[in-house]
């Protein structure tokens, strides 16, 4: 018998969490890439990854995507897409000047808090954001005003972080953060720096929070927890921190062939989720492992149900090439 085969002998049961997966975001940026394809015909190009996972962009490039690192890499005159992370404003400028066909797939949530950078740069403020450097979402938003735009990414940056206290301070955040340390970060900066103001509405997006408070509510039912999504996934990253602050071991797998035994040893009860930009199919792909091994309980865990929908991005603009009427 394999060794992962033994680990499971344990287990009775798996609790698929919900609301998991796929966000209306994620959606919308996926659906813009298939709509250009089928409006245009392939090769449809997309700066940088449209959603972080593996799985959607190697579907999405079988039907005749094409991912680029840059704007400059994509022929004059065709077609491109930007990611559901968004961008920095300079991309849009550099690819009217190709004439291309630019849909900006931009989740409305991180265009939210893009504007809240811009009107909170207007006013003169320094501007504290909250996220995780490097990611694609934190170098579009610093872009909007890159004089003014501090990054913050841990309580311990913000006890020692210094502005000019002759300008008003003001926050953002990052949308796919975890719920509880980003509180923990801002309650820094509210003592720290008492007149700072924030959005009136919390930048994390509700799938963000609703995953992560359903990994809470699972926590006292479940030895071990594995969520589904890709490692350059913010979101998927926090819904394992989330669970192992609460004491559950929890593990971040691309699919089922990641499934490793340590990950089950011992465990009676598993509990399942998924990152906002993982496809549904994955975690049936999970569940039926299970099922193979002999899982006989599988079943739903939570009831949040989510009913948030975007309107697609316009697909329709013409092609303006640099030098045409």
């Amino acid at each position: 018998m394999a060794s992962a085969d033994r680990a499971i002998l344990d287990v009775k049961r798996v609790l698929v969490l919900a609301p998991r997966g796929f966000c209306a975001g994620v959606e919308r940026a996926v659906e813009a890439v298939e709509r250009a394809l089928a409006e245009y015909g392939p090769p449809v190009y997309v700066r940088k990854h449209i959603v972080h996972n593996e799985h959607v962009l190697r579907g999405l490039e079988a039907q005749g995507a094409i991912f680029v690192e840059s704007e400059d890499d994509v022929p004059e005159g065709e077609t491109l897409v930007l990611a559901a992370h968004g961008v920095p404003p300079e991309v849009h400028t550099r690819a009217a000047e190709r004439g291309l066909l630019t849909i900006d797939a931009t989740c409305p949530l991180v265009s939210k808090v893009h504007a809240e950078v811009r009107r909170y740069a207007a006013g003169g403020s320094h501007i504290v954001l909250i996220g995780h450097e490097g990611h694609d979402e934190i170098v579009g938003t610093r872009a909007e005003a890159p004089g003014a735009v501090v990054l913050v990414e841990t309580v311990e940056q913000a006890q020692t972080l210094e502005l000019d206290g002759s300008r008003a301070v003001s926050y953002v955040t990052q949308t796919t953060l975890a719920e509880d340390e980003t509180a923990d970060i801002i309650a820094v900066l509210e003592e720290r720096f008492p007149t700072i103001v924030g959005p009136r509405k919390a930048d994390i997006c509700y799938a963000t929070t609703n995953r992560q408070r359903a990994v809470k509510d699972a926590l006292a039912h479940i030895d071990r927890l594995l969520v589904i999504g890709s490692k350059e996934s913010s979101n998927s990253n926090r819904l394992v921190e989330v669970a192992r602050r609460g004491g559950i071991p929890a593990y971040l797998i691309g699919d089922e062939g990641e499934i490793e035994p340590a990950m089950l040893a011992d465990a009676v009860t598993i509990g399942v989720t998924a990152g906002a930009s993982t496809p549904e199919v994955l975690v049936r792909r999970v569940c039926d492992w299970f099922r193979q091994r002999g899982v006989v309980e599988i079943r739903e865990f939570g009831e949040v149900s989510e009913n948030v929908s975007f309107a697609p991005p316009n697909t329709g603009r013409a092609r303006t090439l640099p030098g045409a009427a």
